[in-house]
């Protein structure tokens, strides 16, 4: 009985060290593009979203790849891909929904919220 005690305390223990409730914000990397941290501040392309393009979608998007029928390697490329191809709507998809991007499972909440952001304030290039 005491050892049934003592696993329950240190299994509590181990538990109760976490500062993340979910497995989702522990496997969620910190977002690769760079926030703004002044909210009136537009947020721009190069400034903000390129990063996140660039670790997330190039390596399908891109020539010589399996997506890349829709490149999304330059400012003009992922513009269109915005405003005419769906691009937000596809990476705010759950992972188990048809059609999320990338391909491989959900970027990051931040990540989404800079791309959102980024359309939001007029699609800036710099």
């Amino acid at each position: 009985m005491k050892k049934l005690i003592a696993l329950s305390l240190l299994l509590a223990a181990f538990t109760s060290c976490s500062s993340s409730d979910t497995y989702e914000d522990i496997a969620t990397p910190p977002p690769t593009g760079t926030p703004n941290p002044d909210p009136t501040v537009a947020f721009s392309y190069s400034k903000n979203a390129k990063a996140i393009i660039d670790a997330n979608c190039i390596s399908c998007h891109q020539n010589g790849r399996s997506a890349s029928f829709r490149p999304l390697t330059t400012y003009a490329e992922v513009k269109a891909a915005v405003q005419n191809a769906g691009l937000l709507n596809r990476i705010q998809l759950q992972n188990d929904q048809q059609g999320i991007m990338p391909q491989g499972g959900r970027m990051s909440q931040a990540n989404i919220d800079v791309i959102v952001k980024w359309n939001t304030d007029g699609l800036l290039e710099n």
